[in-house]
């Protein structure tokens, strides 16, 4: 009875899983447990996901031989039967069953003891197999049983959960490119995002300059490591330079190295980042901060595949691809001759756009959530999460740094919570009041004018505040009024009462 007990206790616990993967992993070590087989293989298709879908399956206790074998008897074999014929196999040896013994896999495997029932009806969605049995004899008609009633409830559940899988997939435009790149590092499922996903599909496999075009913070670093790691070669170096970050006459000696006495300070060979990049990707991050005789040095690196190292009276050959990056209008400043013309067309071979944090704002909550837990892993502090105010207020917050400026203030307000002991980043966190700024005399300085301590995110946040909460105030807080007067959806002025943290004041 106790037995019968847990299973129907595991039984209901299985459904609290919101996917497929994790509630296979649990059902197989269940039943495998329950039935004290050896061996488990449990298999699930999609028939709604359209043809020439993967099946979802997990095997436990089984080598890569043995898996091998049971996904043999898919097509020809004990499983194949209980598909077809929609009904429970059970054997207490397929080796010496006339039913199945000239099977090339039960004969390759020496298959004993089997039980195998279909999961759903007419036709079956996937199969549960069990092999052989932890004590010596065939499987019980308990067994069976048991594996029968958590057929019924695996159909069932893994309906639900394959419908939320389609569901959450076709909500998702940037999936049909995940399953073509390597891009965990890009965070987010909107339809700027896939855009850009698009184009790097087409993009990273080809062996040609890049140029990334998107404002600062934008993670233009991140989309250069994803062209690199889904190229032909991902398996050399990824080299970056800021070329904003070094002074003029340096940048040169940074980039294609320096041989002794070539300057002041080279007393020795100093090798370049090209030469580190060698078989790899070299990223240019503001590669229009270059000079001019950098940028000419540049060109002749991308036209001939060679430099010279300052000091140099040789070229060298160099093998690497050139991604650059920047937030500034390079026609306008080849315009100015402040960037060379023809090292523009030169870059501009594939021009990518990384959309800024405004054009994909439905990605805010995922990346929230991402940062959260990497600023938890990154300074070893308890598990905290964001709460639904935080989350609202990072929503309707203006992030003029883009993800660049998200990932550092959730960062902050993750160890703001953690001072104050708590397991859960509130908005409080997240845009924390700052201290009047007062004048000689001591006194709050007065006026509508921010602090001057306050970032310009925290001052455009105080400004929206105070802005809604007038126009609110003289519509009496009507929202329909309020809507019209802000040019903006009803639903927006509820987003922003919630999460600027607005309050009714009573009798309104």
């Amino acid at each position: 009875m106790r037995r019968e007990r847990d299973l129907y206790r595991k039984l209901v616990e299985l459904g609290g899983n919101n996917e497929i993967e994790p509630f296979l992993e649990e059902a197989l070590a269940l039943v495998v447990d329950i039935a004290g087989a050896r061996r488990g293989y449990l298999e699930i298709r999609d028939d709604g996901a359209g043809a020439g879908k993967t099946p979802f399956w997990i095997a436990r206790g089984c080598t890569d031989e043995d898996i091998a074998g049971v996904r043999a008897q898919l097509s020809h074999g004990v499983m194949a039967q209980a598909v077809a014929s929609g009904k429970t196999i059970v054997t207490s040896s397929a080796l010496n069953d006339p039913r199945f013994r000239d099977r090339g896999s039960v004969r390759a495997h020496r298959i004993e003891a089997v039980l195998c029932a279909p999961i759903g009806a007419d036709p079956p969605i996937g199969v549960l197999y069990l092999q052989d049995r932890v004590q010596p004899g065939p499987f019980r008609d308990e067994d069976r049983t048991h594996v029968e009633l958590l057929a019924r409830h695996v159909a069932t559940l893994a309906d639900r959960l394959l419908l939320r899988r389609r569901s959450t997939e076709s909500a998702n435009p940037t999936l049909p490119f995940r399953q073509k790149l390597r891009a965990d590092g890009l965070r987010g499922r909107s339809p700027a995002l896939a855009r850009l996903f698009q184009q790097l599909v087409l993009v990273a496999p080809l062996d040609v300059s890049v140029l990334l075009l998107g404002p600062t913070g934008s993670g233009k670093t991140a989309v250069a490591r994803v062209l690199h790691g889904n190229s032909p070669r991902a398996g050399k170096p990824f080299v970056e330079i800021n070329c904003g970050a070094l002074p003029g006459n340096l940048i040169e000696s940074e980039l294609f190295g320096a041989l002794p006495g070539a300057h002041s300070t080279a007393s020795r060979r100093v090798p370049g980042k090209v030469d580190a990049a060698e078989g790899g990707t070299l990223f240019l991050d503001e590669v229009a901060e270059l000079s001019l005789t950098a940028q000419a040095a540049l060109l002749q690196l991308l036209q001939s595949k060679e430099y010279f190292p300052l000091g140099g009276s040789k070229p060298v050959t160099a093998d690497v691809r050139i991604v650059a990056a920047t937030n500034t209008d390079l026609r306008a400043a080849v315009g100015k001759k402040a960037f060379r013309e023809d090292l523009f067309y030169r870059l501009q071979v594939l021009p990518v756009r990384v959309p800024s944090l405004a054009e994909r704002r439905e990605d805010l909550p995922e990346l929230a959530a991402h940062f959260c837990e990497q600023a938890v892993r990154t300074h070893n502090l308890p598990a905290i999460e964001l709460s639904i105010g935080a989350l609202r207020a990072i929503e309707n917050a203006e992030w003029l740094g883009n993800v660049r400026e998200l990932a550092h203030a959730v960062e902050a307000a993750v160890i703001r919570a953690a001072a104050d002991g708590v397991l859960r980043v509130e908005q409080r966190h997240l845009f924390p009041e700052p201290e009047p700024d007062r004048g000689d005399a001591g006194e709050p300085l007065g006026g509508d004018w921010p602090a001057v301590q306050q970032t310009l995110q925290a001052a455009t946040r105080a400004f929206q505040a105070r802005f809604v909460r007038r126009v609110l105030d003289e519509v009496g807080w009507n929202a329909s009024d309020a809507a019209a007067r802000l040019d903006i959806a009803r639903s927006h002025v509820y987003n922003l009462i919630r999460g600027l943290g607005l309050e009714r004041p009573k009798g309104v």
